[in-house]
């Protein structure tokens, strides 16, 4: 049996209006086949029988609101993902920002958090965490929480150290947390220099000046207006020749920053020329 969609396209322009306007959170600006997906997700799961049911819900219940802003923007991601990609950050990246005297790096999206533990990682390899402290945002304060709990299902752990061997990891990654049943608590120490916050791309300003700001697989369920808003929030959140890497189904090629950065080998990393 194939669902139909409860929301259509009409309702969805009135729905994220109402959102942005009664909340101040503004999805208007997000792909709309996407976002158009997970809200009928949400109601297949909800069972929510109407449209009409489901607004009512999102309008009248704050609690629901936290529901809905989850599922609308959690990223599905994992431990030193696209593993090349860190081999060129372990490699290329991060000793070049080891000539800083302080190192601040940005992970924005950065979810539930694998993507933090992993540059944390890099940075103690690198003998850099001493001097250097990630700011990890997410608008969702959901994923937040378990960012800054560290702990994961044991089951991803084969996945994980995979990654990490694949992107020329040399230690035993075991070492990097606690077992217990059936999941894992990464070290502390990973978590000691990192500063974890809420943060909304589409609507928040620049809050500091960074050597590296990572946002990958974020910008692809963003439309092109929006991308191009949140790449000027990238480019005043850089210092000269400070690093901007993205997910594999992203670029800068299409915008005004393609003039004035460089890409790194064939990865999605880019160096500010200015």
């Amino acid at each position: 049996m194939i669902a139909i969609d409860i929301v259509g396209d009409e309702d969805l322009e009135l729905l994220l209006e109402e959102v942005a306007s009664v909340y101040g959170y503004d999805f208007t600006d997000y792909s709309k086949a996407s976002i158009k997906r997970r809200i009928n997700r949400i109601c297949l799961i909800d069972k929510h029988k109407s449209f009409t049911e489901l607004r009512y819900k999102i309008l009248n219940d704050q609690s629901y609101l936290s529901r809905f802003i989850e599922e609308v923007t959690v990223n599905v991601t994992e431990m030193f993902r696209d593993p090349t990609f860190y081999k060129t950050l372990k490699e290329k990246i991060i000793p070049q920002l080891g000539v800083n005297s302080f190192i601040k790096v940005w992970i924005a999206g950065c979810s539930t958090g694998e993507e933090v533990y992993s540059i944390s990682i890099l940075l103690h390899e690198a003998k850099l965490a001493h001097k250097a402290i990630i700011y990890a945002t997410d608008i969702n304060p959901t994923v937040l929480e378990t960012a800054k709990k560290g702990i994961y299902p044991i089951s991803q752990m084969k996945l994980y150290t995979e990654n990490y061997q694949n992107s020329n990891g040399t230690e035993d990654f075991s070492t990097y947390y606690s077992a217990n049943y059936d999941h894992v608590k990464f070290k502390e120490y990973l978590r000691k220099n990192v500063i974890f916050s809420t943060h909304n791309l589409v609507s928040d300003r620049s809050f500091n000046e960074f050597q590296l700001v990572i946002c990958r697989n974020v910008l692809i369920y963003f439309d092109k207006i929006l991308q191009d808003k949140v790449f000027n929030l990238f480019d005043g959140s850089l210092e000269s020749l400070g690093y901007l890497a993205l997910g594999s189904k992203e670029t800068i090629r299409f915008s005004d920053l393609n003039l004035t950065y460089k890409q790194i080998n064939k990865e999605k990393i880019w160096k500010k020329t200015r």
